[in-house]
């Protein structure tokens, strides 16, 4: 590469990394969409992803907190108006909405997720606007764990640039099932019980979980999840999933600077997106800084002035 084409990339960078801290600074929260029935465990998944046991605080459109306490057992759904926010203090960055799980033969759930998609797709303030949308399926249901209405949000429910990660929860209630079939086949219990949960995806994935990516507007990937009630589970796996779904670079960087969790992820994106095959050719200090700044870009929590030694 000549010094003509890596002088062009370093000003492509500079105005590229320009550009994302001026959405960072005008939006400053990741907005996600988590959608599934009642127990499919996505109170518990936003907890570890906020690395919190607290739960979450309620507002509604309008801003003002809702005391749950106050809210009646025939009210108890009242929490999961989509418009409403859910936000951990742990992490106040990242808001989260709530719908509930699509019924057979019922419309209107459905129809509230398209509109609030448009809202927020359409919306000119940069901070109502949505990133990804996260719907979960628990697969504890051997008979039949995708139900019709899933199966119709993706057919008929385009998202647009909105990516859609399936979270299939409650893997591990498939493992006893899965284990039975393997003693059948003539495996001993300890080995069957070491390659259950293994096996468990593989055999749901081939009979179901191809089904959602027959749809019309299939969704961006999928991630397992098993033994969430362990309070040393983690989602990095979904959090690595997310980054991989976001093609533009600025909600990319949006979304590292969010999550808190997993520096490796950071790390990984800051190598992916500003790596140089050809770093021999840095010849001076400044281009060594100038380098180095473009990956401290992707760590904001670090004061991008300071450089290692040797380069100031």
């Amino acid at each position: 590469m000549s010094l003509s084409n890596i002088e062009f990339q370093g000003a492509e960078d500079i105005e590229r990394q320009r550009k994302a801290y001026t959405v960072r600074r005008l939006t400053g929260r990741f907005r996600i969409l988590i959608i599934g029935r009642a127990n499919a465990g996505k109170t518990t998944i936003l907890q570890r992803v906020c690395n919190t046991t607290e739960k979450p605080k309620i507002f509604n459109r309008e801003g003002h907190e809702i005391d749950l306490s106050e809210l009646n057992p025939t009210a108890q759904r009242g929490e999961h108006d989509i418009e409403n926010e859910m936000i951990f203090e742990s992490n106040t960055a990242f808001v989260f909405h709530d719908s509930c799980g699509f019924e057979a033969g019922r419309t209107s759930e459905l129809d509230k997720v398209k509109d609030f998609v448009q809202k927020c797709s359409t919306n000119k303030n940069l901070r109502n606007h949505l990133h990804v949308i996260w719907y979960c399926i628990p697969i504890n249901d051997e008979a039949r764990p995708i139900t019709r209405a899933e199966l119709n949000f993706f057919a008929e429910c385009g998202t647009g640039r909105v990516p859609v990660i399936v979270l299939f929860t409650k893997a591990d209630m498939l493992d006893a099932q899965t284990m039975e079939h393997l003693v059948n086949a003539g495996m001993n219990v300890e080995d069957a019980a070491m390659k259950a949960p293994e096996e468990s995806v593989t055999r749901f994935q081939k009979k179901f979980g191809q089904q959602l990516y027959k749809k019309k507007y299939p969704p961006k990937g999928h991630v397992y999840f098993r033994d969430m009630q362990n309070p040393t589970s983690d989602c990095s796996e979904l959090l690595r999933k997310t980054a991989g779904t976001l093609s533009d670079d600025t909600i990319l960087q949006l979304f590292l600077t969010v999550q808190k969790n997993n520096l490796s992820l950071s790390i990984e994106y800051a190598i992916i997106r500003v790596i140089f095959p050809d770093w021999k050719l840095f010849k001076r200090k400044r281009e060594w800084r100038e380098m180095v700044e473009n990956i401290l870009y992707y760590f904001p929590h670090m004061n991008v002035s300071q450089c290692p030694a040797g380069l100031n």
